[in-house]
C-alpha cells in the first residue's frame, strides 16, 4: 500500500485552515511566497499542511495576545529570504576555512 503525502483529517478547523493555505498559491503576500517556496520544495501536499500550521500560529497570536496581522508583501519576504541564504552560505563557507568574495562589476 502507498502512503500519502498527509494524513486524512476530519477537524473542521483544520480543513478551513488547509483551504486557506491552498488559496494562498495565487496571493501576492508574504505568506502567498512563502507557500510557493515551500510548495515547491515540499510538494503540494505537505506545504498546504506546513501553510496551515503556520496559519495557525498567526491566528493563535492574532486571538490570544490581540496581534494585528500586518503584510509586509513579496518584497521583504523576498529580501529576507536572500539574506537567510547569504547567512547560511556565509556559515558554511566558514566551515570550510574558506572566504565569501562579492563580485563587482558583473552583468546578468
Amino acid at each position: 500500500m502507498l502512503k500519502r503525502g498527509t494524513r486524512h483529517v476530519v477537524n473542521r478547523a483544520s480543513t478551513a485552515l488547509r483551504l486557506a493555505a491552498s488559496a494562498l498559491l495565487r496571493s501576492q503576500s508574504a505568506l502567498g511566497a512563502k507557500f510557493r517556496r515551500l510548495r515547491s520544495k515540499l510538494g503540494a501536499p505537505k506545504a498546504i499542511t506546513a501553510m496551515a500550521h503556520t496559519l495557525a500560529r498567526l491566528v493563535y497570536r492574532m486571538l490570544k495576545f490581540g496581534h494585528d496581522y500586518v503584510d509586509r508583501g513579496i518584497d521583504f519576504y523576498e529580501a529576507k529570504y536572500e539574506h537567510q541564504q547569504l547567512q547560511r552560505i556565509r556559515k558554511q563557507a566558514a566551515a570550510l576555512h574558506m572566504q565569501l568574495i562579492p563580485l563587482t562589476g558583473v552583468v546578468s
